[in-house]
């Protein structure tokens, strides 16, 4: 029986993984949870599942990391703050199920310095079914990533068309039902931008050997393509429950977690190119993340208080990415990555990200 910590318990990624340990008892132990502002719901969460051990909030649930043995600590927390909770997490010797992809995103070498090999297991769709079709080769077999995208509610939108934008349009994603930060993300395509980030530095892979696809049915949730011009995909239909499973009981599957694809029905996966100039973001996450240092802490941190601009509405939709841009534009980053330049570049961009949005 594996010992869960979940962070983020009241979320959605948390709520999900709450159902995989639901259907399966004896199989999975929570021994903490930690959730963000609904105390409601997270004692309701440790009454049902006879947890002794609760937090509120990313300080806390650090903290309830250091404090409860477990086996493997599920981050499901939202944003920037969760690199504390798997900083902790990796260096108790914990598997880290990594659905905060910030977290490794701003803390770059940080993060992968302080992880042993295998100890990151993905849980986005996307790197899980990455993960999975890598076990199909060689490390040294593999040509390229692809990353595929729904292409959010604004698939086929020109610039000029996404004008007007409001976030109630912005949170209508066509596949996936996440919180705000993470759909708005999906909208603009930053989330996916953050992905190839994020794939960079779980898998070693290069910038220039990643790219990012347009897969609107989300069903083929990534591909690996290898050396000898064959491409492993890893299909099935739209469930985080599946990817969770997999990361709170890596490499062993989970019978039942999710639906399979219905082979006797008809159906069509369509793929198409990425449009760069309606969508910039993920052109910009690569110069981002080919930069280093502090810089993808800095478009985070930008990306943050622009969305939070754009649901007060005090910014335009197409002006998030264009204020990220202006700020990482703006930003000299130190010569060495530590926690105090990674903690001062995230205050300045905040800061900077603010002013930006302010003089609009």
């Amino acid at each position: 029986m594996r010992r869960i910590l979940i962070l983020g318990s009241t979320g959605s990624i948390g709520t999900q993984a709450l159902d995989v340990v639901r259907a399966n008892p004896g199989r999975f132990e929570v021994v903490g949870l930690a959730g963000g502002s609904r105390q409601d719901l997270l004692e309701e969460q440790a009454a049902e599942f006879g947890v002794e051990h609760t937090a509120l909030g990313a300080a806390e649930a650090e903290q309830l990391v250091r404090d409860v043995e477990s086996d493997v600590v599920l981050n499901g927390i939202t944003g920037s703050v969760g690199l504390g909770p798997t900083l902790a997490a990796l260096r108790a010797g914990r598997t880290l199920a990594l659905a905060n992809k910030e977290s490794l995103i701003v803390g770059g070498d940080l993060v992968t310095a302080a992880a042993a090999p295998g100890q990151i297991v993905p849980v986005d769709s996307e790197h899980s079914a990455i993960a999975q079709a890598l076990r199909g080769g060689e490390r040294s077999e593999v040509r390229r990533l692809v990353v595929t995208a729904s292409g959010g509610p604004f698939r086929g939108w020109s610039r000029e068309e996404m004008t007007d934008v409001d976030p109630a349009q912005a949170l209508a994603h066509p596949t996936w039902n996440m919180g705000r930060m993470v759909t708005t993300n999906s909208a603009t395509l930053v989330n996916k931008g953050l992905e190839v980030i994020e794939a960079h530095l779980l898998f070693g892979v290069g910038y220039e050997d990643i790219d990012v696809v347009v897969h609107p049915q989300s069903i083929v949730h990534s591909m690996v393509e290898f050396t000898d011009g064959s491409t492993i995909v890893q299909a099935s239909p739209p469930d985080m429950r599946l990817p969770i499973s997999l990361a709170l009981d890596w490499p062993h599957r989970i019978a039942g977690v999710g639906r399979p694809i219905d082979w006797t029905a008809a159906a069509s996966w369509t793929f198409e190119p990425l449009d760069d100039e309606a969508f910039p973001a993920v052109r910009l996450a690569k110069r981002v993340g080919a930069a280093g240092r502090t810089y993808p802490a800095v478009f985070n941190a930008a990306n943050e208080q622009a969305v939070d601009a754009f649901h007060d509405g005090r910014l335009p939709f197409l002006a998030i990415v264009d204020t990220i841009e202006r700020v990482v534009e703006a930003h000299e980053a130190p010569d060495e990555l530590t926690p105090a330049t990674l903690a001062e570049a995230e205050r300045w961009a905040r800061d900077a990200a603010d002013r930006a949005i302010a003089a609009r």
